[in-house]
C-alpha cells in the first residue's frame, strides 16, 4: 500500500491523515494539540496518534502550516538587511536596516544609471554580523534583473548569508509591495529552515523516509528545497489546504467553503474547482505582498473563542482565543473541584470568574519578571488553576494579579468557557470533560438568572448568527466592498428579521445563496446546518470534515507559473521574462522563442518543486486599444502553468 501523509498545523489542533494513493481513501486520521512553541512536538504526537504500524508505506509527506503567517503577524523572524537599487525607500518597510545604492532601470528595462558596485560593497560590509539575511530590490527589476543579480553575487562573495532578490519572487509591477515581499521572505528564511529541520527529525524518528512537500498559499505544493528559498509563498497555507480538501472530499466545483476551526472561521469562494485568488496579493499582518494566494476571509470566531458575560448582561464571543475548559479539565480533573467553589456573585475587574490559567513556557532568567509574576509562574509549574485558587496559593489579590503581561508574552495561557464547552454542556460533542463545561455554564446562567439550557442555546444561536453575517461580508467583499455587518448597527437592525424570523418589524428579510455551503472543521456539524437553513441553501459536510485541511495537504499538486510580456520597440519587440530582457525583430518569432524558452524554465521549476513530468498549459492574451477605428497593438501577455503530481523519489536529507 502506498500512502500519503497529510499534516496541518492549525491554531488549536494539528491534524493528520493517511491517504491511500491508489484508492484515494482516507485510511487513518488523528488529532493532537498544536504546540506553538515547538510545532514539531504536536506533529510527532499527531503521527503517533495515527497508530499506523508500517511507516515504510508512506511515500509522501505534505505539510500545511500557520508558521509563516503567524511569524509575519507577530513581527518575528530573522534580522534582515535591505539594499534598494535606484530608488529611496517608499513607505513603511519590514526592516530598519536599509541602504540605497545607485542603479536601477526604466520601464523598458534600460539602465537609469550604472550600478555603483562600491556602494554595494560598502552596504554589504556594513551589514556584516548584524543581519541573518539580506533582501535586494531594484527599481523595475522585473523589466531587467541584471542589477539585482550582480548585487546578489557581490554580497555572497563578501558575506556568508542568504540573499533574496525581489524579481525571483514576483513578476508584478509595484516597487514598494515587491520590496516588502522580498523583506518578508528574507525574514522567514531562518524560521522555515528551523521548522524543516525539526520536521525532518520527527520523520526520521518515526522511520518515514519520504519526500516532504509544503502547501503554498494557493493550495498547491512545493518541494522542501524550494520552501527553504521562498517561504513567503507558504503564507495562508492552512486555509488554502482546507479549500483543496473540501473540493476533494465533496467533488463540488462551485461552492462557498467554510472552515470553522478552533481559532478562526475561514471563508473562500470555489469556482470551477479552484479557489478564487487575490490578484492584488495577500495581505498579512498589515503588509501587502505580491504573493498570489487564495482569496480567503478570516474571522476571529472558532470553537475556542473566549465567551464572556459583560457587566451589562450581554454575552461577547471572541475574537480572542483561549483553551477550552473541557479540554484542559480532561487532563487536569482537579479543576472541577476548584470550579465548584466559584459562585455566580464572584466578580473580577477583568476576565471571568471561571477563568483558569496554565503555564505555556517557562521564562528564561532574563525575562525580567516581578516578584509577583515569579510567584504565579512558580505556582503554575505544578499545573493549571482557577483564578481564585491561584490567588489563594500565591497570597495575591485576584483583581491585582499581574497576568496581562504574562499572557501577552505567551508565558501563561488563559483557560475559559468557549463554544466548544457549549457543545459539551449541550451533549452535542462529548470528547472531553462534560462536567467542567456544565459547571461553567451553571455559573453564567445563575449570574444572568436564566435556565442553563436557555443560556447555552443563546450562545449557539449567537455563533450561528455571526457565521451568517461573516458569509454575507465575504460575498460583499468579493464584489469589491468592505463592510462590517457585525459592527454596523443599521445593518444589524435591518437584518434582524433574517437572523430571527420570529422577530417582527412589519417586514421580513429573506436572503438566499447562489452557491451551496461546504462546511469543514470539527465544530461545523453543530452550527452550519442551521446557517444553511437560514440562507435556504444546501449544506455539504463531507466525511472526514474535521481533518479536511490535512486531506488537502495530502492530495495537493505541484503548480508553477511563468509570466511573459512582449512589447513593441523601435527595433522590433522586447521580451520581458524572469530570466531578463531580450529583443527579437518580429512578433511571431518573439512569441515562439519566448514560449519555448519559458517551457524549459518552467519544466525546471516544476522539477525543483517536486514533479518531474508536468503538464504545461500556455495561455496567450493580445492587448490592443482602438484608435480612430483601428486596433493598436500594445503588448502580448503569456502565462505558462505547469501542473503535476509530486514525485515519490525526491527524498532530501536536510537534517544536518
Amino acid at each position: 500500500m502506498d500512502l500519503s501523509l497529510g499534516i496541518d498545523t492549525g491554531g488549536t489542533f494539528t491534524d493528520g491523515v493517511l491517504l491511500d494513493l491508489n484508492t484515494s481513501e482516507v485510511v487513518a486520521k488523528a488529532k493532537a494539540f498544536t504546540t506553538r512553541g515547538n510545532l514539531s512536538i504536536g506533529i510527532q504526537e499527531c503521527i503517533e496518534n495515527l497508530n499506523w504500524l508500517d511507516m515504510n508505506q508512506i511515500r509522501l509527506v505534505s505539510l500545511s502550516t500557520t508558521l509563516a503567517t503567524n511569524t509575519v503577524v507577530e513581527g518575528r523572524g530573522g534580522e534582515v538587511g535591505l539594499i534598494l537599487i535606484g530608488h529611496e525607500p517608499i513607505g513603511n518597510l519590514p526592516t530598519q536596516m536599509v541602504v540605497s545604492v545607485t542603479g536601477g532601470h526604466d520601464i523598458k528595462g534600460n539602465p537609469k544609471a550604472d550600478l555603483d558596485v562600491d556602494q554595494v560593497q560598502r552596504a554589504a560590509l556594513t551589514m556584516k554580523d548584524k543581519v541573518e539575511t539580506i533582501a535586494v530590490s531594484g527599481y523595475l527589476s522585473i523589466r531587467n534583473p541584471e542589477h539585482e543579480l550582480i548585487t546578489q553575487k557581490i554580497i555572497k562573495d563578501l558575506i556568508d548569508v542568504p540573499v533574496v532578490c525581489a524579481h525571483q519572487l514576483t513578476s508584478e509591477l509595484g516597487f514598494h509591495d515587491r520590496t516588502v515581499t522580498a523583506c518578508l521572505n528574507a525574514r522567514l528564511l531562518p524560521v522555515i529552515a528551523e521548522l524543516m529541520r525539526a520536521v525532518k527529525k520527527v520523520l526520521d524518528v518515526k522511520n518515514i523516509q519520504a519526500p516532504l512537500m509544503i502547501v503554498k498559499g494557493d493550495g498547491s505544493l512545493m518541494n522542501e528545497k524550494v520552501a527553504l528559498t521562498k517561504p513567503i509563498e507558504t503564507i495562508l497555507s492552512g486555509p488554502a489546504a482546507s479549500i483543496v480538501g473540501a473540493t476533494f472530499l465533496t467533488g463540488v466545483n462551485n461552492a462557498i467553503v467554510l472552515d470553522m476551526g478552533g481559532t478562526t472561521t475561514d471563508i473562500a469562494i470555489l469556482k470551477n474547482g479552484k479557489p478564487m485568488l487575490n490578484r492584488e496579493g495577500a495581505v498579512v499582518g498589515g503588509w501587502r505582498t505580491q504573493v498570489e494566494a487564495a482569496d480567503i476571509y478570516t474571522y476571529g470566531l472558532g470553537g475556542d473563542s473566549y465567551v464572556q458575560v459583560l457587566p451589562n448582561g450581554n454575552v461577547e464571543i471572541g475574537p480572542r482565543r483561549v483553551s477550552s475548559i473541557s479540554s484542559v479539565a480532561a487532563r487536569y480533573p482537579y479543576l472541577i473541584e476548584e470550579l465548584t467553589r466559584v459562585k455566580p456573585e464572584c466578580e473580577l475587574a477583568t476576565g471571568q470568574p471561571v477563568d483558569c490559567w496554565q503555564l505555556l513556557t517557562v521564562p528564561g532568567e532574563n525575562a525580567g519578571l516581578t516578584s509577583d509574576e515569579e510567584k504565579i509562574v512558580e505556582t503554575l509549574k505544578q499545573g493549571p488553576h482557577n483564578i481564585f485558587n491561584l490567588a489563594e496559593r500565591t497570597g495575591l489579590d485576584p483583581n491585582l494579579m499581574s497576568l496581562k503581561r504574562l499572557e501577552k508574552s505567551q508565558i501563561l495561557g488563559r483557560i475559559a468557557f468557549t463554544p466548544t464547552d457549549v457543545l459539551h454542556a449541550l451533549g452535542y460533542f462529548t470528547v472531553w470533560n462534560v462536567c467542567a463545561a456544565e459547571m461553567c455554564a451553571q455559573v453564567y446562567s445563575a449570574k444572568l438568572n436564566i435556565p442553563r439550557n436557555d443560556f447555552l442555546l443563546q450562545i449557539l444561536k449567537q455563533v450561528q448568527d455571526r457565521i451568517c453575517l461573516t458569509i454575507l461580508e465575504s460575498l460583499i467583499a468579493q464584489e469589491g466592498s468592505r463592510i462590517s455587518l457585525i459592527e454596523n448597527d443599521t445593518a444589524r437592525l435591518f437584518l434582524q428579521p433574517f437572523l430571527s424570523p420570529e422577530f417582527r418589524r412589519g417586514y421580513g428579510v429573506q436572503i438566499s445563496l447562489a452557491l451551496p455551503i461546504v462546511a469543514i472543521g470539527a465544530p461545523s456539524q453543530a452550527y452550519i446546518p442551521e446557517v444553511g437553513a437560514n440562507f435556504k441553501t444546501e449544506v455539504l459536510i463531507p466525511p472526514h470534515a474535521e481533518v479536511a485541511n490535512a486531506v488537502g495537504a495530502a492530495v495537493g499538486r505541484v503548480v508553477e507559473n511563468v509570466k511573459l510580456v512582449i512589447k513593441p520597440d523601435s527595433e522590433g519587440f522586447l521580451i520581458y521574462a524572469p530570466w531578463g530582457k531580450e529583443q527579437i525583430q518580429f512578433l511571431e518569432e518573439a512569441e515562439i522563442y519566448a514560449i519555448q524558452k519559458a517551457k524549459n524554465v518552467i519544466a525546471e521549476m516544476a522539477y525543483n518543486s517536486g514533479t518531474p513530468d508536468p503538464e504545461i498549459i500556455v495561455e496567450k492574451e493580445e492587448v490592443t486599444v482602438n484608435t480612430f477605428g483601428d486596433k493598436l497593438f500594445l503588448e502580448t501577455r503569456i502565462l505558462l502553468t505547469a501542473v503535476g503530481r509530486p514525485s515519490f523519489d525526491c527524498y532530501v536529507n536536510i537534517s544536518e
